[in-house]
């Protein structure tokens, strides 16, 4: 017998390229069937919603109590549908323990985290005080990156290094070559932040390599990936030829409408959608990964291309192709999203306001081949 059913949802997986109205089934903590006339011992009817695979949020800050940047993961699941938070980075060799024993053991939803190259992470990041952790060489000791990122070798995806005026301020590049080194010491890839220069897109897209992955990818002006004319920069594209991932990572100031249109006008989608939820940027213009994942939606992205990119795409990002998909045998995660029709006013990261006719709401998820939330 089947632990749960969803019946007559829009069931959409990009992982299989499907989407059709149907049931699907859950049993013993996996997806156990996909099909008309299911039945278990919970049914729940989700007649005119959507039922994705558990959605992937590539970048947010979930050390909840440990950073000053952190949001608890669990409340954005309940309410953002998300079942899988990729950190970025907000703990760093001295404080990663903490990190897992306090927050990513006890979480109810999974979290895996980049290790910061930066001793104490993403340590003073909040409205009132902002200093970039890479800003001070001395609190980056590449030999501790390496203990700690092995130590933690089953959790850890990979490096992530913030560079530009507000993160390394007068280190320029320098953090991102060690975390280069510190990754290829540890067979890991990167995650690049790029805020404003110095250094330039120029310095960092010519050192990413493939299976890296660039966040914050359509910012706006200065160190955007596109010209004023419309056309990609040539370091944009050599670096997506050679196996490089852009990843949207929305945040407070790293994404922005102008951008966007600009670079979907020139043909290149984000591999992946990420929010970048944080402590400033979850009161807006972020939100949650629901929320930018709409305004993809509104600028003219079909909707089984917006959820492959949060789901699909994020899992091949993070190489856990056992995440993002529905396929029967899989891991029993899902997202029941409501799609409602309106004028909703969507912001950007500097202040452009668009109007939308359509959001992307977190109707239901399910963890564990069982209906998680709403109770």
């Amino acid at each position: 017998m089947n632990d749960l059913v969803l019946k007559n949802g829009r069931v959409i997986d990009p992982s299989q390229g499907l989407d059709r109205v149907t049931d699907i089934a859950f049993a013993d903590g996996k997806v156990a069937a996909i099909g008309d006339g299911l039945s278990g011992t919970d049914m729940r009817d989700v007649s005119g919603k959507i039922v994705s695979p558990g959605l992937i949020d590539l970048h947010t800050h979930v050390y909840w109590g440990g950073t000053s940047l952190g949001v608890e993961a669990e409340l954005l699941a309940r309410t953002g549908g998300v079942t899988t938070f990729i950190d970025a980075g907000s703990a760093g060799p001295g404080n990663f323990h903490g990190f897992r024993r306090h927050v990513i053991e006890p979480s109810p939803v999974r979290i895996l985290p980049y290790l910061n190259i930066s001793f104490p992470g993403i340590f003073a990041f909040s409205k009132t005080v902002m200093v970039g952790e890479n800003a001070d060489m001395r609190l980056i000791d590449p030999r501790e990156a390496v203990r700690v990122a092995r130590e933690h070798a089953d959790l850890v995806l990979g490096i992530k290094v913030r560079v530009g005026k507000s993160a390394s301020g007068d280190s320029g590049i320098m953090p991102m070559d060690i975390a280069l080194d510190v990754a290829e010491e540890c067979g890991l890839p990167i995650m690049a932040h790029l805020d404003a220069p110095p250094p330039s897109r120029h310095d960092v897209m010519g050192r990413l390599r493939p299976g890296d992955i660039l966040t914050h990818c359509f910012r706006p002006f200065p160190n955007a990936p596109v010209r004023a004319d419309g056309k990609v920069r040539d370091e944009i594209l050599a670096a997506r030829a050679r196996g490089v991932i852009f990843d949207i990572g929305h945040g407070g100031g790293s994404f922005g409408f102008g951008t966007t249109r600009a670079m979907l006008a020139a043909g290149f989608l984000p591999d992946v959608i990420s929010s970048d939820v944080h402590v400033i940027s979850i009161e807006g213009p972020a939100f949650d990964l629901l929320t930018t994942m709409s305004k993809f939606l509104c600028l003219g992205v079909d909707l089984p291309t917006v959820l492959k990119l949060a789901t699909a795409n994020a899992a091949a990002a993070i190489k856990r192709p056992d995440l993002g998909t529905l396929k029967v045998g899989g891991l029993g995660e899902a997202t029941v999203i409501e799609q409602v029709s309106g004028n909703f006013d969507y912001a950007d990261s500097i202040g452009e306001h668009m109007v939308g006719d359509k959001r992307l709401l977190s109707a239901g998820v399910v963890l564990g081949g069982k209906w998680w939330h709403p109770t």
